[in-house]
């Protein structure tokens, strides 16, 4: 029989069916199994920690390569012997309270899986255990401890549903830089060389003032940075699109940020180079209210209380157990 308090519990679990993953990453063609951890008399496989963390490890082979692959794939592989740790205890204590769960939970709970998953086919499903290595009682297994664990987290972690006020508007005033858009405007560039080396200095900083009074006098800005620009955006009327703040450097930063739309800057000098800049438009740089923000961050504050309630229980579960790694 179910305890009564428990019954309640698991009547209202939250279940979260993952990805089926079993055995080696297909570019490790072959596996040499051992003993990964025991908690407190439980083994776990070095095969049980890849199975975990193979997913995670396939999409950081398309991110990294080498040395920092492997540094990757290591920190992957001791966060997933670090869940299945705590999994273990999870069970463990579900055990020592005596607790019971029937059987026909598992079996309901894959009967749904079967029904959602694979169009109620029960043949597809079980190939497609086989061709992971799996048994239907491993991951009859599996699915049991996934309803324990859920099931005692909620018995043992309460969710948080009032934050303090006082610690919504802290928050806020801490944190306004987050809430803030980026600031960006929409940029176009004409470039003229100095040529001081060459000694033509003075000529070129006067066909930049040429083309700044052709610009004041109503001509397109695009055909202008066309005919007479040397940037790399030149073909492009100029065009550098939509820039953030630390792109330019920092003179040009200044003025571009501090121009109003639509208006042309006068000729700057910078390095070795003539600039003269146009803002089309201007966005970001706004801050939303507190009353707007205010139930994200609710939110956020009680996601955070729970994960440390939740940490607190875990690390009491570690701190009885006897744990070693390998």
């Amino acid at each position: 029989m179910i305890r009564p308090l428990f019954a309640a519990v698991l009547a209202g679990a939250i279940l979260v069916v993952s990805p089926l993953c079993h055995g080696a990453l297909a570019e490790e063609p072959r596996i040499i199994d051992g003993i990964a951890a025991i908690v407190n008399g439980d083994i776990i496989t070095y095969s049980q920690v890849r199975g975990l963390s193979g997913p995670r490890e396939r999409l950081l082979r398309t991110q990294y390569h080498g040395e920092e692959l492997d540094k990757q794939i290591q920190v992957a592989r001791s966060a997933a012997l670090q869940d299945l740790i705590d999994r273990q205890l999870i069970v463990q204590s579900f055990h020592k309270e005596k607790y019971e769960l029937p059987e026909h939970f598992v079996d309901e709970r894959v009967n749904d899986i079967i029904r959602e998953d694979f169009g109620g086919d029960r043949n597809t499903f079980i190939k497609t255990l086989q061709a992971q290595n799996y048994s239907l009682t491993e991951f009859k297994k599996l699915e049991l401890e996934k309803i324990i664990v859920s099931a005692m987290r909620s018995k043992n972690v309460k969710p948080v549903t009032m934050i303090s006020p006082t610690k919504v508007t802290e928050y806020y005033q801490k944190h306004r830089a987050e809430f803030t858009a980026k600031e960006e405007v929409k940029l176009r560039l004409i470039m003229i060389p100095t040529r001081a080396a060459e000694g033509n200095q003075a000529a070129q900083k006067a066909i930049a003032e040429e083309i700044l009074g052709k610009l004041a006098d109503g001509a397109p800005f695009d055909r202008m940075a066309q005919m007479y620009s040397e940037d790399a955006t030149r073909d492009a009327g100029g065009d550098w699109g939509w820039v953030e703040r630390k792109t330019l450097a920092p003179p040009l930063e200044k003025v571009a940020f501090n121009l109003p739309p639509g208006r042309v800057s006068h000729v700057i000098e910078l390095g070795t180079n003539f600039y003269i800049l146009k803002v089309e438009e201007k966005r970001g740089g706004d801050t939303p209210s507190f009353a707007k923000l205010r139930p994200e961050i609710e939110k956020k504050l009680m996601q955070e209380e729970t994960q440390r309630q939740q940490e607190m229980w875990l690390a009491g579960l570690r701190q009885k157990a006897f744990i070693q790694k390998f």
